[in-house]
Protein backbone atom coordinates (compact mmCIF):
# COMPACT_ATOMS: atom_id res chain seq x y z
CA UNK A 1 0.00 0.00 0.00
CA UNK A 2 1.28 3.41 -0.82
CA UNK A 3 0.87 6.57 1.25
CA UNK A 4 -2.01 7.97 -0.81
CA UNK A 5 -4.09 4.83 -0.42
CA UNK A 6 -3.49 4.90 3.34
CA UNK A 7 -4.69 8.53 3.44
CA UNK A 8 -7.81 7.53 1.50
CA UNK A 9 -8.61 4.78 4.00
CA UNK A 10 -8.07 7.19 6.89
CA UNK A 11 -10.33 9.74 5.17
CA UNK A 12 -13.09 7.18 4.72
CA UNK A 13 -12.86 6.18 8.38
CA UNK A 14 -12.88 9.80 9.56
CA UNK A 15 -15.87 10.61 7.34
CA UNK A 16 -17.77 7.57 8.60
CA UNK A 17 -16.95 8.41 12.21
CA UNK A 18 -18.14 11.99 11.86
CA UNK A 19 -21.31 10.82 10.13
CA UNK A 20 -21.96 8.27 12.88
CA UNK A 21 -21.50 10.91 15.60
CA UNK A 22 -23.84 13.29 13.77
CA UNK A 23 -26.56 10.69 13.33
CA UNK A 24 -26.20 9.55 16.94
CA UNK A 25 -26.48 13.16 18.08
CA UNK A 26 -29.63 13.67 16.01
CA UNK A 27 -31.21 10.49 17.31
CA UNK A 28 -30.71 11.58 20.93
CA UNK A 29 -32.02 15.10 20.44
CA UNK A 30 -31.81 17.69 23.20
CA UNK A 31 -29.54 20.68 23.69
CA UNK A 32 -26.40 18.89 22.54
CA UNK A 33 -28.07 18.05 19.24
CA UNK A 34 -29.39 21.58 18.79
CA UNK A 35 -25.91 22.97 19.30
CA UNK A 36 -23.78 20.43 17.41
CA UNK A 37 -25.68 18.47 14.76
CA UNK A 38 -25.13 21.08 12.05
CA UNK A 39 -21.42 21.27 12.92
CA UNK A 40 -21.11 17.48 12.61
CA UNK A 41 -22.71 17.51 9.17
CA UNK A 42 -20.53 20.41 8.02
CA UNK A 43 -17.44 18.56 9.21
CA UNK A 44 -18.65 15.46 7.36
CA UNK A 45 -18.96 17.41 4.12
CA UNK A 46 -15.42 18.78 4.51
CA UNK A 47 -13.98 15.34 5.30
CA UNK A 48 -15.90 13.76 2.44
CA UNK A 49 -14.67 16.42 0.00
CA UNK A 50 -11.06 15.94 1.12
CA UNK A 51 -11.38 12.17 0.72
CA UNK A 52 -12.88 12.61 -2.74
CA UNK A 53 -9.96 14.83 -3.76
CA UNK A 54 -7.56 12.13 -2.56
CA UNK A 55 -9.42 9.48 -4.59
CA UNK A 56 -9.30 11.63 -7.73
CA UNK A 57 -5.58 12.29 -7.17
CA UNK A 58 -4.96 8.56 -6.72
CA UNK A 59 -6.82 7.75 -9.94
CA UNK A 60 -4.94 10.48 -11.80
CA UNK A 61 -1.53 9.31 -10.60
CA UNK A 62 -1.93 5.54 -10.74
CA UNK A 63 -4.16 4.78 -13.74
Amino acid sequence: MNWLLILIVIGVLVTGGIMFMGVASMSQGGKFDDKNSNKFMQARVVAQFATLILVVLYLYLYT
